[in-house]
């Protein structure tokens, strides 16, 4: 057995040799220099502060997820090199190496599962560490900036899970770049499908063929697809990622009060033991689990249906409801735009560094969840990251073959054929549905306000919003329901053949009751109008004062957002209810709506 005291005074040699402290520069003593050492003396632990509040470290607060999100960052480069070893990026031998990868060389199926378990969840980890912080309005000055850096690494990480795809050139890869490499080519002006194409665009410079390297996805695409996710992408998300740390160290945690405690070793053992749970679950997952990997590539056999990547599927589910420059073009542009604006017009100082506080809004006899501080921008954003998702499941589990709804419990046929017959709406009746929509929006001055009950009386104001709401409740109505009636050619051909069940329900009306099936439609306008009406008068009531508080620049910018949302989810309504396919077309342009 060895002597520990001979051991002791080894160890003690060791560390007075020229080579030992050249290497550290401090000693191992758990004292309160050595901790400050410990962090100042290490590159990697110098991104962290030497002291930090309590409250900042607690798991109930950050779930630890920026650090996981950068760990799996760091895991997926380590096991992506390793992989490059053993694969080329040519269409004739691509297929052949993943396969290689996967049945012959040592341990190349399991760094496979585990390089693509990674990047899967380090989507959900970055997605999930954004709204950690909205909802902790960790967002807020002096950190708007830092924010916007957050959404561009979020765009990044998406980008750079989707060059992946397509590297194991299987017919999964190939078509679920398909589907990305169509909505580039129905952009608006740069995609050779899309409306208002630019004169000099054409299939040999559009967009798509920027993005696949050529007319069809071939040699060219794999090896631009192999160094955006290689190299050029992985670089700028690194850039990215050295300027999101250093803000975070110069901006402080957004939870910067109350006692501190030393991050050596509370912060830095949470953060190893973060890393080595999320080890284990990769282990696990990838020991129990295989990544995909379909036949050969081959353009001339579809799959059906053919799905994007997963986190993408939210995309793809809006093609059904809006054409693809609408679906894979502006409404991520709005997207991001949109996520960008939030730190700088959300001027509500409440809510830094805590989880919003739960109260109960009573909606008539209802009571719902509501947030008590920031319950618009709380409920806005959650409303849209509900609706991602709940698009993202419905595109994973409720489409089968030709993109047609199955439960998660049904089996798939590929001799169903149960399509919507879809209508258009008249563009008079479209454009009333719109301007009647988007003028919801406009506000009441205070100063028009006061000016109004000066010259008609304290209720002029009130009984004038509601009246000018109510009107636009019944205009929307009447743009829905009208035109399936009064346009006759429209109803007749599609009221005995359409599958939804309103329209169904009012050509059975008209031609079985006469007079008085008219009459119901007119009910239903009435209804449908005051209800609408109801609503508009409510939302009357917070958007003028929100004009006040934000001014005009940042309430148009707001207001926009909100409505672009909720108009998505108004389309998807119309769709699915009514059969409407277009509330707006022009077709010398290819531009709908």
């Amino acid at each position: 057995m060895a002597n520990p005291s001979l051991i002791a005074n080894v160890k003690q040699q060791v560390k007075k040799t020229k080579v030992w402290k050249s290497i550290f520069r401090h000693d191992f003593s758990d004292t309160p220099r050595t901790r400050l050492q410990r962090i100042f003396g290490n590159v990697f632990l110098h991104l962290h502060p030497v002291r930090i509040a309590k409250d900042a470290i607690r798991i109930t607060y950050t779930w630890g997820l920026g650090g996981i999100s950068f760990y799996l960052f760091l895991l997926l480069i380590v096991t992506g090199i390793l992989l490059m070893f053993y694969y080329r990026p040519f269409s004739a031998v691509a297929y052949q190496d993943i396969k290689d990868l996967t049945y012959a060389v040592t341990l190349g199926g399991f760094l496979r599962n585990m390089h693509r378990w990674a990047a899967h969840l380090m989507v959900i980890a970055v997605i999930l560490h954004m709204i950690r912080v909205f909802l902790t309005g960790a967002y807020k000055p002096p950190r708007e900036y830092n924010w916007v850096v957050g959404v561009l690494l979020l765009v990044m990480t998406l980008f750079l899970s989707y060059t992946g795809y397509l590297l194991p050139w299987d017919q999964l890869a190939l078509w679920a770049v398909t589907v990305g490499a169509q909505m580039a080519a129905n952009s608006p002006m740069l995609g050779n499908e899309g409306p208002f194409k630019l004169p000099f665009i054409t299939t040999a410079n559009d967009a798509r063929f920027v993005m696949v390297g050529g007319t069809t996805i071939n040699d060219a695409t794999l090896i631009r697809f192999y160094v955006l996710h290689c190299m050029a992408v992985p670089f700028l998300l690194t850039l990215f990622l050295v300027v999101h740390f250093w803000r975070v160290r110069k901006d402080s945690f957004s939870v910067n009060t109350g006692p501190k405690v030393d991050v050596w070793p509370n912060l830095v053992s949470r953060e190893l033991l973060a890393a080595l749970l999320i080890t284990v679950v990769l282990l696990v997952w990838s020991l129990a689990l295989n990544a995909p990997l379909e036949g050969v590539a081959n353009l001339n056999v579809t799959p059906n249906p053919s799905k994007a990547p997963w986190y993408f599927l939210g995309l793809q589910e809006l093609l059904v409801y809006f054409d693809p420059w609408i679906a894979g073009v502006l409404l991520p542009t709005f997207i991001v735009i949109g996520l960008m604006a939030i730190p700088y017009i959300d001027i509500n100082p409440k809510g830094l560094g805590v989880w919003p506080k739960m109260g109960k809004l009573k909606v008539g006899p209802i009571s719902i969840p509501w947030p008590t501080e920031r319950p618009f921008a709380v409920s806005v954003f959650m409303l849209g990251a509900t609706m991602w998702f709940v698009l993202i499941f419905i595109g994973s589990f409720c489409r089968g073959p030709n993109w047609e709804w199955y439960w998660p419990w049904e089996v798939w046929s590929h001799r169903r054929i149960s399509k919507m017959t879809l209508l258009n709406l008249p563009n008079i009746y479209g454009l009333a549905l719109m301007g009647a929509y988007f003028a919801q929006a406009l506000p009441f001055p205070k100063a028009a306000k006061d000016m109004l009950r000066a010259k008609a009386g304290e209720k002029a104001p009130a009984f004038l919003s509601a009246a000018f709401h109510m009107g636009l409740g019944f205009v929307i109505s009447a743009a829905i329901f009208v035109p399936l009636v009064t346009e006759q050619k429209l109803f007749e051909g599609l009221g005995r053949s359409h599958n939804s069940p309103a329209v169904q329900a009012m050509y059975g009306w008209v031609h079985t009751m006469g007079p008085m099936g008219y009459g119901l439609i007119g009910a239903l306008v009435l209804v449908s109008g005051l209800l609408l009406g109801w609503v508009g008068v409510q939302f009357a009531k917070f958007k003028d004062s929100l004009y006040e508080e934000l001014g005009p620049i940042k309430y148009v910018i707001a207001v926009a957002l909100l409505l672009l949302m909720m108009g998505v989810l108004g389309k998807i309504v119309l769709r699915l209810l009514f059969g409407v396919k277009y509330v707006f077309t022009l077709p010398m342009f290819n531009f709908n709506i």
